[in-house]
C-alpha cells in the first residue's frame, strides 16, 4: 500500500484561528488519519474512519466540527459519542485546545457519576459541541435538558467499544433524536458487522478512510516479551526500568486489585508510581492524569478500561504486566508510546500458559515479538554506577560546592577513608534494592508446547496461574479470586422462569456472556413470578438450586422483560455509568419487572454509588444488593 500523503495544516481551508491553535499544540504536519478524513469531513461528506488511539483521530473530526460551528449560536451543533468517561473527557480537552482562538464556541463533557445538575447548568449555558457517554446522552434527552435537532456534525469515537459495552440501543436511539441531514462520522479501530450495519443505516454514502494495521503498529516501538516466573514480574520490571533509564512508563494490569497492588510495590521500592482503574472518583482520576502529565508521577498503573482516551506523548515504555486479555487491548496499549516521531519500548511479561496468548496476539498484529533478555542485577548496578559518575561530573563542574566542602573533613575525621564515603554516597543515591532474586531463577520454562496449559486451564508452571487463574502463594501479585475475570460465574444460575446470561465460558469479546448481541428480545421460557407473587428458590439451567459465587455480589435492578431490557442494556449501563469493564460482570437473569447480576465484590461499592438515579434506556432505575432467599 502506498503512503499516504502528509498535508500541513497552514495549508487546510480552514480559519487561521484553528491554524494558530494547532501551531500552538506542537504540529505542522496531519497524521495520516488526519490526512485522509480532514478533506472530506470539510466537504460536508459521511465518513468512516478506521484508525486506534494515538493515529490523531480527534483532530480529524474536531477541526472540521469546530469549523462548521456557528459561533455564538447557542445550541448543539456537533455531538460526539465515547464509550468511557475517561476518552470524553480527553476528547473534550482536546477540541476545546483546537478551538482556543475562536470565539463563541463553547464545549462540554456529559457523562454519568458526576453530578447530572452541573451538567445541566451547562448545557443552559448555551455549550454548542457536547462530548458524552451514551447513557448520560440518554438521560439527559429524557430530562429535556439535551436538544439534538440542530446538530450538523455527530461522531462516534471509539464505535467498536461502544457496541462491545451494549450501547447499540442507546446510539440508535440518540441519533434518531437529531435531524435526517446531519453529517454522521464514525471512527472505529475494526470494521465489524455490527459497526457496518450501523453506518448503512446511518450515513449516507460515506467515505472509508484508514490506517492500515502495519501502520498502526509503529514500527518506531520495540516490542518484546519476557517470558518470567508469576512472582518474579515486578522485579524484572523494575530491572528493564533502571537498566533503560525509563523516565515516564504507563503499566497495564487486567483487574483493578492488581494495579492497587503493582503501585504499593513500586512506592515501596521507591518509584513515583500512581493507580487509574474503576473506583477512583473523577476528581481523583482527574489529579491522577494532571501529575502524570506534569512528570510529578513517572509511572501509572491502569487498566484496559481506565485508560481509555489517555494521551501523553513522551511515555518511554509500556509494560504489559498482566497479557492482555484481547489482541486489540494491545495495540491499544502499546500505541501509547512512540508517538510524534519517537521511539518507544512494549514490553510484555509472559507466564507459562500465555505462550499460546501470545502467539494470537502476534497473528493479529502480523508483527514478530521477539524474546528479551532480561538484564542481570549487576548490569543494573553497572548502569546506575554510571550515571551517578555523571551526576558527580556535572555537579562538580557547576562549581558551587563551597557551602559543601566541610563535610568531607567532618566524615574523614570519623575515620572513615575515601573508598568509604563515595560507597555510601552512591549506595544512598543510586537506591539499589536487594537482589531479591537470583539471576537464574527469574525465567519460567521456556519450552514450548502443551505442558504448559491443560484443557482445564491449569497450568504446570509452578509459578504460573494455578486452578483457572488463582495464583500460587508466593505470587503476591497473582490473582486471588480463583477464576478468569473475563467470565461469568462458573455455576450457571437462573431463577426460575428467568433467562440466564453469562455462563459460557468461551469468553470472547463481550466478556463471556451466552447471549447473541442481534437478539434484542431473548426467548421466554417457564413461569415468571408476577408481581407480588413469592420469587421461588433461586436455580439454574437445570433446575438445580442456585449457588451464588463466593467472588460476587448479586444486585436487584427493578426494571426487566417489560421494558425491553436485553443483556448487553445491562451491560452498557453498568459498565458506562460505573466505569467498571463489562466483560467482568457475571450472571444476568431478566424477570418481567426486574433483573438480577452478578457484580464483582471489588467492584460492588462502586457500582451502588454510580448507578444510583442512573438510567437504563430511558427509564430511572434503583440498583440494590439483592435479598438472600
Amino acid at each position: 500500500m502506498s503512503e499516504i500523503a502528509r498535508l500541513r495544516f497552514d495549508e487546510l481551508p480552514v480559519s487561521e484561528d484553528i491554524k494558530k491553535a494547532v501551531l500552538d499544540m506542537g504540529f505542522e504536519t496531519a497524521s495520516p488519519i488526519q490526512s485522509e478524513a480532514i478533506p472530506y469531513l470539510l466537504e460536508g461528506r459521511d465518513v468512516i474512519g478506521q484508525a486506534q488511539t494515538g493515529t490523531g483521530k480527534t483532530a480529524a473530526f474536531g477541526i472540521p466540527m469546530i469549523e462548521k460551528v456557528i459561533a455564538f449560536e447557542k445550541h448543539v451543533q456537533g455531538l460526539v459519542l465515547c464509550p468511557t468517561r475517561e476518552l470524553a473527557v480527553q476528547v473534550t480537552e482536546e477540541i476545546k485546545k483546537l478551538a482556543k482562538y475562536k470565539k463563541g464556541v463553547w464545549v462540554t463533557t456529559v457523562y454519568g457519576g458526576d453530578s447530572i445538575d452541573r451538567q445541566i447548568k451547562s448545557l443552559k449555558a448555551g455549550a454548542n459541541i457536547v462530548v458524552g457517554t451514551p447513557g448520560r446522552v440518554i438521560d439527559l434527552i429524557e430530562r429535556r435538558a439535551l436538544k439534538l435537532e440542530r446538530v450538523q456534525m455527530a461522531v462516534l469515537d471509539e464505535a467498536d467499544e461502544m457496541l462491545d459495552m451494549g450501547f447499540r440501543d442507546d446510539i440508535e436511539s440518540i441519533l434518531q433524536e437529531t435531524n435526517e441531514d446531519r453529517q454522521t462520522v464514525f471512527f472505529s479501530a475494526t470494521m465489524s458487522k455490527p459497526i457496518m450495519a450501523l453506518t448503512s443505516r446511518y450515513q449516507n454514502d460515506p467515505k472509508l478512510v484508514k490506517v492500515v494495521k502495519n501502520e498502526i503498529t509503529n514500527a518506531n516501538i520495540e516490542q518484546l516479551y519476557f517470558d518470567v516466573k508469576g512472582k518474579a514480574k515486578m522485579e524484572v520490571m523494575t530491572r528493564l526500568m533502571d537498566f533503560y533509564n525509563v523516565k515516564l512508563a504507563l503499566i497495564f494490569c487486567n483487574q483493578k486489585k492488581r494495579v492497587d497492588e503493582v503501585v504499593e510495590e513500586l512506592v515501596l521500592r521507591g518509584y513515583a508510581a500512581e493507580g487509574l482503574h474503576g473506583d477512583l472518583r473523577q476528581t481523583q482520576r482527574t489529579n491522577v492524569m494532571a501529575k502524570f502529565r506534569s512528570g510529578a508521577t513517572t509511572i501509572l498503573v491502569a487498566t484496559d478500561v481506565a485508560a481509555r482516551g489517555i494521551d501523553v506523548n513522551d511515555i518511554d515504555a509500556v509494560f504489559n504486566y498482566d497479557i492482555p486479555l484481547d489482541e486489540e487491548y494491545y495495540v491499544h496499549r502499546i500505541g501509547r508510546t512512540g508517538r510524534a516521531g519517537k521511539t518507544g519500548k512494549a514490553y510484555t511479561f509472559v507466564v507459562g500458559a500465555e505462550r499460546n496468548r501470545l502467539r494470537d496476539i502476534m497473528n493479529f498484529t502480523k508483527v514478530k515479538i521477539d524474546k528479551g533478555v532480561i538484564p542481570s542485577f549487576s548490569d543494573v548496578v553497572g548502569v546506575k554506577k554510571g550515571m551517578f559518575i555523571e551526576r558527580v561530573q556535572n555537579a562538580i563542574q557547576e562549581d558551587d560546592l563551597a557551602l559543601f566542602g566541610d563535610v568531607y573533613g567532618a566524615l574523614t575525621h570519623a575515620g572513615f577513608s575515601n573508598e568509604q564515603i563515595v560507597a555510601a554516597l552512591v549506595k544512598m543515591t543510586m537506591g539499589v534494592a536487594k537482589n531479591e532474586f537470583a539471576d537464574e531463577n527469574l525465567e519460567g520454562d521456556s519450552r514450548g508446547g502443551d505442558r504448559y496449559g491443560s484443557r482445564d486451564g491449569r497450568s504446570n508452571d509452578r509459578f504460573g496461574s494455578r486452578d483457572g487463574g488463582r495464583g500460587s502463594s508466593g505470587d503476591r501479585f497473582g490473582a486471588r479470586d480463583g477464576r478468569d475475570s473475563r467470565f461469568g460465574s462458573r455455576d450457571g444460575g437462573s431463577r426460575d422462569g428467568a433467562r440466564s446470561y453469562g455462563s459460557d465460558s468461551r469468553g470472547g469479546r463481550d466478556g463471556g456472556r451466552s447471549f447473541d448481541r442481534t437478539d434484542s428480545r431473548p426467548a421466554r421460557t417457564g413461569d415468571r413470578p408476577r408481581s407480588g407473587e413469592d420469587r421461588g428458590p433461586r436455580t439454574d439451567k437445570a433446575g438445580k438450586p442456585y449457588r451464588q459465587d463466593e467472588n460476587m455480589v448479586r444486585m436487584f435492578v427493578n426494571i426487566g422483560f417489560d421494558e425491553k431490557i436485553s443483556p448487553a442494556n445491562i451491560v452498557g449501563a453498568f459498565a458506562g455509568e460505573s466505569g467498571i469493564p463489562g466483560n467482568t460482570l457475571g450472571q444476568i437473569n431478566i424477570f418481567d419487572k426486574y433483573t438480577f447480576v452478578d457484580v464483582p465484590k471489588e467492584y460492588a461499592t462502586t457500582v451502588l454509588n454510580r448507578m444510583d438515579g442512573a438510567s437504563i434506556k430511558g427509564k430511572k432505575v434503583n440498583v440494590e444488593v439483592a435479598k438472600p432467599v
